[in-house]
């Protein structure tokens, strides 16, 4: 019995510790431009153009505002990403939790 509950034990370990990324593969909005809205294919330009940008002749108060646009687009691009990603090892003792107080 002793040695059942360490290779559980064990077993549980080693999926906590080997997440599986299938359900959390990356979309590269670039590769499909079918499926990219409007929207958000403007905001990527707006990044690419100020990327492309010569910032060595701006001020600093310009740089700043620039920034700001930046943070505010990836915050934007952000919330448009759809579903939440969960490893099987957090599925595992999210399940284990509930078992134990119900």
């Amino acid at each position: 019995m002793r040695k059942l509950s360490f290779y559980f034990m064990i077993m549980m370990l080693s999926l906590i510790a080997l997440p599986i990324n299938t359900y959390a593969a990356e979309k590269n909005p670039a590769e499909n431009p079918k499926e990219v809205p409007a929207e958000v294919r403007t905001m990527l330009n707006r990044l690419n153009e100020i990327k492309e940008m010569d910032k060595s002749n701006l001020s600093s108060s310009e740089k700043k505002e620039l920034r700001t646009e930046v943070k505010t687009i990836k915050k934007n691009l952000k919330a448009t990403g759809h579903g939440v990603y969960l490893s099987v090892g957090a599925i595992i003792i999210i399940i284990l939790l509930l078992i134990l107080l119900l």
